[in-house]
C-alpha cells in the first residue's frame, strides 16, 4: 500500500500542544477541543491516532508545509530526516554545507554547542514523536478498548506493537547522539513531575527489552502494509543496537549483532539489481526486495521541505537541471561532497564502481561557502526508474521514499560483526557478503577482494551507503571521529582540517532543557 502514511485524514488526529523542553513535552496531554474518548471512540480513530506516531516520522505537521509541531524552530527545518541527517551527515567526513543558516556552520565543523539549533530540533522532534507514542499505548490499553466498546483488539494489538518500536527507534536516536536523555514512557503519569534523566547503558537495555519483547508480536518480515515496521525492521534495530554496543555500554555485543543480522539475511530480502534505483521514487517497486523500513513522503499530499525534498533539493543548484531530478523549480544548491568522499572510489567518475554519482570537476574544498567547491552528489532524484517525474507539487516538493533500513547495511554489518570477533558466523560468509556488496557495484566480479579487513569495512560503508545518514555513527565506532588520528577538510573549523576533542562524541542536551528541568546534567565537555 504505497501511500498508507500519505493519505491519512488528520482532521481528527492526536494533536499535542509543543514547546522546546522535554519537562513540558514529555508529560504533555492533548490540549485541543476533542477529548479523548472522541478521538479514540471508535477503530478507525485508533488508526488515525496510530498514524499520528508514523507521520511525526515524515510529517512536520498536520497542518502543511508551513506548520510544525515544534516551537522555536523554522516548519522546513523541523522534519525528523532533515534534522538527524544534517547531524550524521555534516559533522562527518562526507558533507559539506556551503550555507550560513543559524548551526550549520559550527555542525559543519563538528562541534556544535548547547544552543544549535539543530542539536534542539532533533532533540525535541524524537521526544515529540516518543509522547504521541506514550499517549497512543496509555489509550490502547484492554480496560480503555473495553470501556469504549471497541472489540476488533487484534488490530489495536499490533498498532501498539509498532508504536512501540517507533518509539524505541527515537530512544535509538537519542541513545546514539545525545547518550543520557530525559526518560518517559506510557506508565508514567502525565504532568506530574519534570522527567527523570536515563544513563547511557541503561538506555540501551531499555531499547534492547522492547524490542526483543515487540519482536513476536510484529508481523513477519514482508508481511505488513507498505510503511509500516514489522519483524524485518525490529531485527535490523537490533542488529544496529547491538553492533555499536561497545560504544553505549563498554560491553561488545557482536555475537548478538550476527545473531539478528542472519534473520534479517534468512528474512526473505535480496539485493536490488540496480544500485542507482534505491534512491528513484519507484524504489518502492524496483528495489522491494532490498528495503526493509521506509520514511514515506509524497510531493503533493504530505509535503513539506523536510525529508527527500530537503535532500534532493540541498544538493543540486539551476545549472545542474533540477527538472532531471523530478523537482523543475527546485534546486537550492547547499549540501555537496568534502573530497574524502569522491576519493574512496577506486574511479570516481563512476566507469568502474557505479555508485559514484557526482557532478563538477573540482575535487578541493577550498571555500566552504561556495556550492561549486567540491563535487555534488546526484545519488537521490524524484524520478521513476523509467525516467518519468514523481509527484511534485510545484516542482519542488519530492515524492522519493527514503530507504531507511536496507540489506546491503546488514550485509556490512555482519561482516564486521565477524571481523571484531562474534560467535555465529564466518569470514567466509563475511567475505561472501561484502563481495555481493562490490559484485552490485561493479556489475560483475572484477572489485571482489580475497579478504577484507575493518578498515576495508569502513571504507565500503562509505562508498555504499554515503549520504545515507550512517556517517557519524560509523565514525564513531571506528574510533576516527575525534582526535586527529583521521582529519578531513574543514573538520574542527578550518580548511585542512584539525583534530576535535573526544567528549564530542555525544551532542549536549539543549542548554534550554537543562535549565528547565533540574533533573538533568549536562553531557561533559559542554
Amino acid at each position: 500500500m504505497k501511500r498508507l502514511i500519505k493519505n491519512t485524514i488528520w482532521g481528527s488526529m492526536l494533536i499535542l500542544s509543543v514547546s522546546s523542553c522535554s519537562e513540558d513535552l514529555l508529560n504533555l496531554s492533548p490540549k485541543n477541543d476533542i477529548t479523548a474518548d472522541q478521538v479514540y471512540g471508535s477503530e478507525q480513530g485508533y488508526k488515525e491516532a496510530f498514524l499520528k506516531v508514523y507521520g511525526s516520522l515524515s510529517m512536520t505537521s498536520g497542518g502543511g508545509e508551513g506548520a510544525s509541531d515544534l516551537a522555536g524552530i523554522d516548519a522546513g527545518q523541523s522534519d525528523f530526516w532533515r534534522l538527524y541527517w544534517n547531524i550524521q551527515q555534516l559533522t562527518s567526513d562526507e558533507t559539506l554545507c556551503g550555507w550560513n543558516d543559524p548551526g550549520v556552520p559550527d555542525m559543519v565543523y563538528g562541534t556544535p554547542d548547547a544552543d544549535n539549533i539543530m542539536v534542539k530540533g532533533l532533540y525535541t522532534r524524537c521526544i515529540y514523536t516518543i509522547t504521541v507514542a506514550n499517549e497512543f499505548l496509555r489509550e490502547s490499553t484492554p480496560d480503555k478498548l473495553s470501556a469504549r466498546g471497541i472489540t476488533n483488539t487484534a488490530e489495536i494489538d499490533a498498532y501498539r506493537a509498532e508504536a512501540r518500536f517507533v518509539r524505541a527507534y527515537q530512544y535509538w536516536v537519542l541513545l546514539d547522539l545525545f547518550g543520557n536523555p530525559p526518560f518517559v514512557t506510557e506508565e508514567n503519569l502525565i504532568g506530574k513531575v519534570s522527567p527523570n534523566q536515563i544513563k547511557r547503558p541503561d538506555l540501551f537495555n531499555y531499547v534492547e527489552k522492547e524490542l526483543l519483547e515487540i519482536e513476536p508480536l510484529m508481523k513477519g518480515p514482508k508481511q505488513n502494509e507498505y510503511g509500516r515496521a514489522d519483524q524485518g525492521a525490529v531485527w535490523t534495530l537490533l542488529t544496529r543496537l547491538y553492533l555499536n554496543a561497545q560504544v553505549y555500554t563498554g560491553t561488545a555485543k557482536y555475537t548478538e549483532a550476527i545473531t539478528y543480522a542472519n534473520k534479517i539475511i534468512n528474512g526473505g530480502y535480496a539485493l536490488a539489481s540496480n544500485y542507482a534505483n534505491l534512491f528513484l521514487e519507484d524504489n518502492y517497486v524496483t528495489s522491494k526486495d532490498e528495503i526493509i523500513f521506509t520514511i514515506n513522503y509524497d510531493g503533493v499530499k504530505t509535503r513539506n521541505y523536510g525529508g527527500t525534498t530537503f535532500l534532493i533539493n540541498s544538493l543540486i543548484n539551476g545549472e545542474m537541471g533540477p527538472a532531471s531530478y523530478g523537482v523543475p523549480t527546485g534546486g537550492w544548491g547547499g549540501n555537496r561532497a568534502t573530497k574524502a568522499l569522491p576519493t574512496a572510489f577506486p574511479d570516481y567518475s563512476g566507469n568502474t564502481d557505479k555508485r559514484a554519482m557526482f557532478f563538477g570537476d573540482k575535487l578541493e574544498n577550498d571555500e566552504l561557502g561556495e556550492f561549486k567547491d567540491g563535487l555534488r552528489v546526484t545519488k537521490f532524484k524524484n524520478v521513476k526508474s523509467n525516467g518519468t517525474p514523481g509527484a511534485s507539487q510545484g516542482g519542488t516538493f519530492s515524492s522519493l521514499d527514503f530507504p531507511l533500513f536496507r540489506l546491503a547495511d546488514v550485509y556490512l554489518m555482519y561482516a564486521e560483526a565477524v571481523l571484531r570477533g562474534g560467535s555465529g558466523g564466518s569470514t567466509a560468509q563475511a567475505l561472501g557478503y561484502f563481495n555481493q556488496v562490490r559484485a552490485r557495484a561493479y556489475g560483475n566480479a572484477s572489485g571482489n577482494a580475497s579478504a577484507i579487513t575493518l578498515d576495508d569495512i569502513l571504507n565500503e560503508r562509505a562508498r555504499e551507503l554515503y549520504f545515507e545518514g550512517y556517517r557519524r555513527t560509523d565514525l564513531i565506532r571506528f574510533g576516527k571521529f575525534t582526535g586527529g588520528n583521521y582529519i578531513w577538510p574543514w573538520k574542527g573549523g578550518v580548511k585542512d582540517g584539525r583534530s576535535i576533542a573526544d567528549f564530542r562524541a555525544l551532542l549536549p542536551l539543549p542548554s534550554s532543557d537543562v535549565i528547565a528541568n533540574t533533573n538533568l546534567t549536562q553531557n561533559q565537555g559542554y
